[in-house]
Formats: structure tokens, sequence, C-alpha cells
């Protein structure tokens, strides 16, 4: 860090701290709420409400106790690769910050898929074919992507206001759905028939695969600690942000699930696009159809708020990292007028791109989906598993009492080494069910050739960079 810090300044250091609590809040809903899980959880059937209940006690609430005690402890630029680093050393904690960074190179493409599916709705009853429409998911992907790129390039004084709107726009059209629901339900009861035996989680190797995307659609509160060092006051606006946002997204989860199936049947449900199909259908039974159209504009406004959020929180992990040299020392610039990692986030976006053209090579709109998705969740949950160690591992350090400020998991060490041990555990079945094809794959055999080579090639790739690093900052020690 020196070297670069004598050369030109410590970057950190130039960054602004532009976020406060309802900033926090809000880029929390947008990273984490998303109407697609809230349809893919319907298109799954009434067993995922109580997946549902059973994720947010079993990995949610262990996954924000142990961001709140990590992020109070070391409020510091980089998130996960820090916490990784101060507990692993070096090594580990440049492979927790490159999987956190790489996933999103899958998870872009992904997003923007079921993000352009959603926003075909706009176009009213066309929306429908749209939305599995390959050219026009890939023009709209990519027109998003770029506006999200540009506005965080710009900085993160104007960048948070997409971030703000997006968290707005997410929430509202989830609670209009809930609204026409419930409407329908006391006038003419709901087309989905709920008992307990249907709500119960039910063992179907064609479907084990979604259970991670349940778990994994309750990730990304940890992501604006990445941003430690641009929030006001962070030692106290994360935790506050974390437990507020944390209620209202468990929440609307479940309540956004019942609602959809209330309106349609699983069977009908597309799992990208779903939460607009129901609204477009409850609407016109109301004789509302503008509202439809309506939703389908929030959610555009959201999606590109999730986007944005997602490249300015993420941008700053390989910031970090180029700081420390393990990953090229372009990383670690900042545009001279905007004070933005530029170079990461531009990068971040160009692989995204590449990506989500090469995922479309002999797959459905909905194989190439699922593939982005499963590989995500399997690079993913890489950092999360270093996370919960960490979590166990710095619990037996003096600092952990002595700072007053840090917002610790109750019990002690006892406490501590059952909720991390639960979310670790938890993280380890998430990866090993994603290994399993969904029952309407195209191709079984080429689903789990795309999910292996773009799993390791991107980590190997990772490990490749670090020694690199290492063998470059040998060669400047030897020379000074």
């Amino acid at each position: 860090m020196t070297d670069i810090a004598g050369a030109s300044g410590d970057p950190k250091k130039q960054l602004r701290r532009e976020m406060g609590f309802w900033d926090v809040l809000l880029f929390n809903i947008v990273t984490v709420l998303g109407p697609r899980w809230v349809a893919a959880a319907a298109h799954n059937g009434t067993s995922s409400i109580s997946l549902w209940v059973l994720a947010a006690v079993v990995f949610f609430v262990p996954s924000a106790l142990v961001i709140n005690e990590l992020s109070s402890r070391f409020p510091i630029e980089g998130g996960l690769y820090v916490w990784a680093k101060e507990a692993f050393g070096d090594f580990h904690g440049f492979v927790a910050g490159w999987t956190y960074w790489t996933y999103t190179m899958f998870y872009f493409p992904s997003l923007l898929l079921a993000s352009a599916a959603m926003s075909a709705y706009v176009m009213g009853p066309r929306g429908a074919e749209l939305s599995q429409d390959r050219t026009f998911l890939l023009v709209l992907s990519f027109a998003t992507l770029i506006v999200a790129v540009v506005l965080n390039i710009i900085g993160l004084n104007v960048g948070k206001w997409l971030q703000n709107a997006g968290g707005v726009a997410t929430y509202l059209p989830l609670m209009v759905l809930v609204a026409i629901a419930a409407i329908l339900w006391f006038k003419q009861g709901s087309v989905t028939h709920f008992t307990w035996g249907s709500v119960r989680p039910t063992w179907n190797w064609d479907t084990v695969n979604f259970w991670s995307q349940i778990a994994f659609a309750f990730t990304g509160l940890e992501l604006v600690s990445a941003m430690s060092e641009e929030i006001r006051d962070p030692q106290r606006t994360l935790p506050r942000a974390v437990f507020g946002s944390g209620i209202l997204i468990a929440a609307m989860y479940i309540v956004g699930t019942f609602a959809v199936l209330a309106l349609v049947p699983a069977s009908d449900v597309s799992p990208t696009s779903g939460v607009f199909h129901a609204i477009t259908v409850g609407s016109r039974i109301l004789g509302v159809g503008f509202l439809g159209i309506a939703a389908a504009i929030l959610v555009t406004i959201g999606n590109a708020g999730g986007i944005g959020s997602t490249v300015a929180g993420i941008a700053r992990v390989p910031f970090t990292v180029g700081i420390d040299r393990y990953m090229p020392a372009a990383f670690a610039k900042i545009h001279p007028r905007w004070r933005t990692p530029y170079v990461s986030i531009l990068v971040q976006a160009i692989i995204s791109g590449a990506i989500l053209l090469i995922s479309q090579i002999s797959e459905t709109a909905r194989g190439a989906y699922q593939v982005l998705v499963d590989i995500t969740i399997i690079i993913y949950f890489i950092p999360f598993l270093y996370m919960f160690a960490a979590a166990i591992k710095l619990a037996s350090r003096k600092d952990r009492t002595e700072n007053a400020r840090a917002v610790l998991i109750p019990g002690g060490r006892i406490g501590v080494w059952f909720i991390a041990g639960l979310g670790f555990l938890i993280v380890v079945v998430c990866m090993l069910v994603s290994i399993v094809p969904p029952g309407d794959s195209a191709n079984k055999i080429l689903f789990e050739i795309k999910l292996v080579i773009g799993s390791v090639g991107a980590i190997l790739l990772g490990l490749i960079l670090y020694q690199r690093g290492v063998r470059a900052k040998k060669i400047e020690r030897s020379t000074t």
C-alpha cells in the first residue's frame, strides 16, 4: 500500500463519505430484494413459502449478525476481503476478495436478463412475448449496464440516487402486488389452495437446485460494507440499516410469494418475470390494467438501481486489492475528477458483457439464465465461507471486547460459534445443491460442463493473478 500511497497519496483518502442511514438502508433493499426471486419462488410452488421462513431463520439472521459484528469491528473499505485477510492472511483474503468480485461477472448477466424480461411488461400485452425474445433481452441488458456504469463512474454522490430510487422502486411494485392479491383473495378467493401439507418443503431432484437460490436471494447485506470509508459514521449506520432493511426484505419475500400464487398457478409463473405477469393478471380483473405497466416502469428503475448498487459496492474490492498490489496497480486508480475506482468498474462491465453473450450459446433464454445463476451461487458463496469462518477465528482476539462501538453477536464465543457455524453449514449445503441441474435444463451434460468450466476457470485465473502479484512485490522489495 505504501508504494501507491507514496506515489500519489493514499487512494482511500481521496474517497468521499457520501452515504447516510437512508442511503445504506435503500442500498441494502435494492441489492438484496429481487422481484425475480419472488417469481422464482412462486414458480417452484407453495413449498417455497416454508423455505423462505427456514432460510430467514437459519441463514439470513446469522448472516446479518455476523455482518454487523465484522463491519462494526473493521469499518474499512473492502468488506469481505478485509475480514478474511484479518483472520487468515493475505492469500485467503485475496481468494475471498477475488471470488467475491468475479461472482459479479456471472451475476450481472443473470440480473440483466431477468431485469430486461421484467421491463418488457412496460409494453403492455406484448410484454409476455418480448420477455422471451433474446434480441430484446440482450439489447436492453446492455443498455441498462451502460447506464449503471456511467452513473457510478461519475460519482457516488450521483450514483447513490440511482440506488435510492431503485430501493423505493423495488419495494413499491411488490406492495402493489400484495394489495391486488389481498383485494382479489377477499372478493373471489385464491387460485392456489394453501394447506400446511402443501407449504412444507418437499424433496425433488428436479427442484432441489432451487433451494440454493432461496438462500442466495437473502445475500447482499454485506456488500455495502465494502464501501465503509464512504459511509458517514459506519459503525453506527451499518448495523441499524442492516436490521431495518433485513426485516423489510424477509417480510416481502414471504408475503410476495403468497401474493403471486394467489393470483397465478405455479405452473404459469415465469421464474424471471412472474411478479409482473401476476400484477397484470390481477389489475385486469380489477379493471385497472395500467397498474401492470406502472409496476413494470417502477421495476425497471429498481433493477437499474440494483445493478448500480452492485457495480458501486463490488468495485471497491478489486480497488482495495489493487492498493495491496495483489492485482494490477491500475485497479487502485481513482478518477481524477469524480474520485471513483473507475478502472475496476470498467473491467467488471466489459467482462460481464462478454459472459452475457457467451452464456447464450446452445441454450434457451431460461437455460442461459439458470446456468449463470448456479455459477454465481458457487463462486459467491466461497467468500461467505470465509466470512463465517472469520467471525469464529476473530472471536478470540482481545479487540472484540475492547471495541466499545462494536455490535457483537450475543452469547460470547459460544454464540459466535453457533451463529457463524450454522451459516457456514447452510452455505456448504447450498453450494452442493447448486450442482444439481434443474429439471427443465435443455442439456444437463452441457449445463454441468458450463458450470464446472465457469467456476473453476474463474478461481484459477485469480490464483494466477495472485502469484503474479506476489512475484511483483518480491521484485520491488529486492530493488529497494
